[in-house]
């Protein structure tokens, strides 16, 4: 299932080019609003956008604008959850259902601040969870911003190119296999 729907929102990006800009924005905003990245592959599908790059299908530049606003939008709509909800976002699920996990969060935030969100925009499960947090631990706004904008950006550049990169290196084996122009 996981993958049939990867693979329909790669042929719908492919077959929709106009959309892919607005689709990046989508998949990046959902991945970096707080739990929602737990249930949809939005790391993987811009990973498989990257490969239409490589087969000459889309733009660079279209994808990573879409994917950077939307993940900027989607990272500071979960800080701004976690300074509205404040320590009660610690007892909300999913986090209710691991304390342990909870206290290394807030003990991260307290002693690596901003580059604890800044690497969160590369590591998987901490996106899921990193922006909102740092907003319940009552981190300032500014010094949010100046981590989360820098990653939001890097990781809109890295995760569509790194699909461009793979798709480019498989072609190319492909061809020097198979003698294809």
């Amino acid at each position: 299932m996981f993958e049939s729907f990867v693979q329909s929102v790669i042929e719908f990006v492919s077959t929709h080019r106009e959309w892919a800009w607005a689709l990046a924005f989508a998949f990046a905003f959902l991945e970096t609003v707080a739990f929602v990245s737990l249930f949809i592959p939005s790391t993987v599908i811009l990973a498989g956008v990257g490969t239409l790059i490589a087969a000459d299908a889309l733009e660079f530049w279209p994808i990573w604008v879409g994917a950077s606003a939307g993940a900027l939008v989607g990272s500071t709509l979960s800080f701004a959850i976690g300074r509205r909800f404040g320590p009660a976002v610690f007892a909300a699920w999913p986090l209710n259902r691991d304390p342990a996990l909870v206290d290394r969060g807030r003990a991260a935030f307290a002693r690596w601040g901003t580059p604890a969100v800044l690497a969160a925009h590369f590591i998987g499960p901490l996106r899921s969870v990193a922006f909102i947090l740092a907003g319940a631990s009552a981190m300032r706004l500014l010094a949010f911003q100046l981590a989360n904008v820098p990653g939001a950006l890097a990781w809109a550049y890295l995760t569509p190119k790194s699909g461009e990169i793979g798709g480019a290196l498989l072609g190319s084996l492909w061809r020097t296999l198979t003698g294809g122009a």
